[in-house]
């Protein structure tokens, strides 16, 4: 039998959305604050010349510069002061998350509530500066490298693109969290969304011209295509896949009545991380690679070229880090969101219990045990989903930015927002509700 929540869901209608005030002010102030960032991706960084860095650009977008500016939404082909994007934020935060594992410090910070959160954001922002400030002198020097990019070389040049990445980086970080407090849906997730979707009707018209010219076989045209729409299917279907645990609750008694005991699910998500680990994943492959590559282009070492090789899109020491990292952040992350003690800890002070399990310690090993199982299965379809495309797209030698991690990526924050706009439009039809029955009570007294 469906739960009242579950009843009210299906009953959603225009109508409920049109009475939702509160909602649509969340949608248009997401909006707003998306277009700010979409404006900023075409402000181009003061001393250089676009023309120039436009032809550096185009004999580099297919490696991993290319994956960057799909993250930067098309900022790094600009060079524009949003180019870092959130990548130094993104990769902040899992340097503390890991640290916070092995540090009793940090972790104590994480049981204290609101304010422990907001001094390991604190910690976070501050990390996020200093890479923001490597990433973005790796970048200086890179330009200063490249023959006419650069018109004024030198000191203040390096210093002035140091201060304008990182403001806009910081920027973008402030504008997420607005996003997440004010507007709907994950600011960060967002972001990164709505630069991979800005750059899509581009990406396909470019596919779509490499077949009518031949670059490309039309069958593979086609099967491109299709594969993506295939992808689609299968993120679709593991994001919304479950493996619900039966809970049981005792009979009780209230006064001389005996009450039947009630059962429920505790429902476990096959991929529990969501798409933080493909994020995670590129966002460490992308700092070393994105530095080594700018300085790769001037009077670079040997041994740093060589790196940039190695690292390109493709390349098997790429998809081999690339798929350790996806598989690592999956029970990483899941055991961050996850805890089976507690959860475990909580039907026990309820009074449920899972049939055939003793409440407490077995409970949480039990629920340990299946949620390992399944994370097992989200991990390898995680990798699957994104390093299968990238490797026929690589073979291919086309444009990579519709692959399966900005279908993944495009998928999985598409959800998770829907997802959150029919909790706001359950909150307003219970509201509604209850609205009604007091001006129902008020009547009849």
């Amino acid at each position: 039998m469906a739960s009242a929540a579950e009843q009210l869901a299906r009953n959603l209608s225009f109508s409920t959305f049109s009475k939702a005030k509160a909602l649509q002010q969340r949608i248009w102030f997401t909006l707003g604050a998306l277009l700010v960032y979409r404006l900023g991706t075409y402000i181009p960084l003061p001393g250089i010349d676009p023309d120039a860095f436009r032809a550096t650009f185009e004999q580099s977008q297919q490696g991993i510069i290319g994956m960057f500016n799909m993250f930067a939404g098309g900022a790094v082909e600009r060079m524009a002061i949003f180019a870092l994007n959130l990548i130094p934020y993104i990769t902040a935060s899992i340097v503390v998350q890991v640290v916070s594992t092995a540090s009793p410090r940090l972790e104590a910070l994480k049981k204290e509530g609101e304010a422990g959160r907001r001094k390991m954001n604190q910690y976070t922002r501050y990390l996020a500066v200093l890479f923001c400030a490597i990433q973005a002198y790796g970048i200086a020097v890179g330009l200063e490298g490249s023959q006419g990019v650069v018109l004024n070389p030198g000191w203040f040049f390096r210093i002035s693109t140091v201060i304008t990445l990182v403001g806009g980086t910081m920027f973008l970080m402030w504008l997420g969290e607005q996003i997440t407090a004010r507007g709907v849906g994950n600011g960060i997730s967002l972001i990164i969304f709505a630069g991979i979707v800005a750059n899509l009707p581009s990406t396909v018209a470019q596919t779509l011209e490499l077949a009518r010219t031949g670059a490309i076989p039309g069958f593979a045209g086609l099967g491109m295509l299709v594969l993506a729409l295939v992808v689609i299917a299968v993120i679709v279907f593991f994001e919304r896949a479950q493996r619900r645990l039966l809970i049981q609750y005792p009979k009780r008694q209230v006064g001389n009545k005996m009450f039947q005991g009630d059962t429920s699910h505790l429902p476990l998500k096959l991929n529990t991380s969501g798409v933080i680990p493909v994020i995670f994943g590129s966002s460490l492959l992308l700092l070393p690679a994105t530095i080594a590559s700018f300085a790769a282009q001037g009077d670079a070492p040997a041994w740093l070229t060589t790196v940039t090789a190695l690292l390109g899109r493709g390349q098997p020491l790429y998809l081999a880090l690339f798929a350790f990292f996806i598989i690592f952040f999956a029970f990483f992350y899941t055991a961050i969101v996850f805890n089976p003690t507690e959860t475990a800890d909580n039907l026990k002070r309820s009074g449920g219990f899972i049939p055939g399990i003793r409440p407490g310690e077995r409970t949480a090993q039990h629920i340990d045990y299946v949620l390992t199982r399944i994370t097992v299965v989200g991990a390898v379809y995680l990798t699957v989903v994104a390093l299968i495309p990238e490797v026929m797209f690589s073979q291919l030698a086309v444009s990579q930015f519709i692959g399966g991690t900005s279908l993944l990526i495009m998928v999985t924050v598409t959800l998770d927002t829907i997802t959150q706009i029919q909790s706001h439009l359950v909150a307003q039809q219970y509201e509604g509700l209850l609205k009604k029955s007091r001006l129902g009570g008020g009547k009849r007294r």
